[in-house]
């Protein structure tokens, strides 16, 4: 079988679902049923796969798809229906070593796109595991038998009230504004937070995979306008908003502004290391220093890894780490609980501290070190020189500063610092920069930008309208 390559990611699989000729076909779900299923006995003896969907009008088909390939190579099954990604990984892990489990969601991407999540145990696969399987597919090289087919939707209702269950709300009486998205999140956390004594006020919480109101990405300061407004007109302690599938979560202050998600870690790690003195805490190259210093100041241990979701948990179960995140958005709880990317509990957690807390949501954060820092900035650069540029400005710099090259280069400077790196998603290479002072942040931007001009096949655009805004 022969499918585009460009669809089997490094940490799922995804393509265009529209147009003349989609990459992700129910025909490809099939196949990746039966090479994930085939993949799954071979290599974990795997009995048991849980699979779901999310709520996009091409969902419901690719799962169906996919379960007919499960079935195939003698998978037993049972389908979740329309929930959460963390419901899946949720029912997976609690089922252990042989269970894995398996999402249809386009996450926070537009209409046009996919995708298909797959996990193992409380594992995501990714890299070469995903390569493996696309290999089994175009082999045509399949484990065959009958699966059995089983329906359960009470593994979803024991996720929430398990997560719920992790939390022990202060005196505080919270009032919060949920933006779902119209993704699922609605429906499933509204009654949670409300079992917890917590008001909750909707918006877009009816279920709608068209995304009628904007697409579910909480850190998209596009798609948080509305979140932002509300949370401010009806005097809100906070408002929280999940992407697609809630494997990501955001948080908005009073005063209706965004909290980045390593600062959103800072809190969790003080709060963490309360119980738990020093833990381990894992965060991604492209995290504030800021970040790393609140972990040692309260007893921890920091431990910088590589960008990617996948990456992260496999990294913390090395370590023996019960919390890390990246700023992407993805926060991983592992105090008692299985350390995979589950939005719904993160939000419980930060519900939690300021349920004990008289100081506003803003004013707490202002007690964490905050430093002058870009958002991610994404530039577009060909697959196929992505990785040897990124190669050839680690040696550059390298030459000249003190370099960390763990995933790309991440530069330090007297006054900050700067990192590039290939994206492991898209034809992009993508940079972060943070500083004492504006000044340092455009000039540590400016040598970045110089260096990057040596290569015209990629778009400085986005850096330099950075270097702009913060020049203003």
């Amino acid at each position: 079988m022969q499918f585009p390559s460009a669809v089997f990611r490094k940490y799922d699989i995804r393509g265009t679902v529209t147009g003349e000729n989609p990459q992700l076909t129910p025909e490809l779900a099939r196949a990746v049923g039966m090479g994930y299923g085939t993949y799954m006995q071979r290599t974990f003896q795997t009995e048991r796969v849980y699979v779901g969907c999310d709520n996009r009008p091409t969902s419901p088909a690719l799962k169906a798809a996919l379960i007919e390939g499960l079935l195939s190579t003698g998978l037993d099954v049972t389908d979740l229906g329309e929930v959460m990604t963390p419901s899946v990984y949720y029912a997976s892990a609690q089922h252990g070593a042989r269970a894995g489990g398996v999402q249809i969601t386009g996450s926070h991407l537009s209409l046009d796109f996919n995708g298909i999540k797959m996990a193992y145990d409380r594992f995501a696969l990714y890299g070469e595991q995903i390569q493996a399987i696309r290999a089994l597919i175009e082999a045509n090289d399949f484990e065959r038998g009958n699966g059995t087919l089983t329906r359960d939707s009470s593994l979803v209702q024991q996720h929430l009230q398990t997560i719920a269950s992790k939390v022990r709300m202060g005196p505080r009486k919270l009032k919060i504004v949920l933006d779902a998205g119209n993704s699922l999140s609605g429906v499933f956390m509204q009654p949670i937070y409300e079992q917890l004594g917590i008001e909750v006020i909707c918006l877009y919480c009816e279920p709608d995979g068209t995304f009628p109101n904007h697409l579910p990405n909480p850190e998209d300061p596009e798609t948080t306008k509305d979140l932002e407004r509300a949370v401010v007109e009806h005097g809100a302690d906070m408002g929280i908003g999940f992407d697609g599938d809630a494997d990501r979560c955001g948080i908005i202050d009073e005063r209706g502004h965004h909290i980045a998600a390593d600062r959103l870690l800072a809190l969790l790690a003080r709060d963490m290391l309360t119980r738990l003195k020093g833990a381990k805490v894992v965060f991604d190259v492209k995290a504030s220093q800021a970040l790393e210093d609140v972990i040692r100041a309260h007893g921890g241990i920091p431990i910088m890894w590589k960008t990617g979701h996948s990456l992260m948990k496999a990294k913390m179960a090395e370590e023996g780490a019960p919390l890390g995140g990246e700023v992407s958005g993805h926060l991983f709880i592992g105090e008692d609980y299985y350390g995979f990317d589950d939005a719904p509990l993160v939000s419980l957690k930060v519900l939690e501290i300021f349920s004990k807390e008289t100081r506003t949501v803003s004013e707490v954060f202002d007690t964490i070190p905050k430093l002058v820092a870009t958002p991610e900035v994404i530039v577009s650069a060909p697959d196929d020189r992505k990785f040897q540029i990124i190669e050839a400005l680690q040696q550059e710099f390298a030459a000249e500063r003190p370099v960390i090259t763990l995933d790309g280069a991440r530069v330090s400077f007297e006054h900050g610092w700067g990192l590039v790196r290939a994206s492991n998603t898209q034809p992009a290479i993508t940079m972060r920069f943070e500083a004492r002072t504006k000044a340092d942040l455009v000039a540590i931007m400016r040598e970045f930008d110089q260096r990057l001009a040596r290569y015209p096949e990629v778009s400085r655009e986005k850096l330099q309208e950075q270097i702009a805004a913060f020049s203003a």
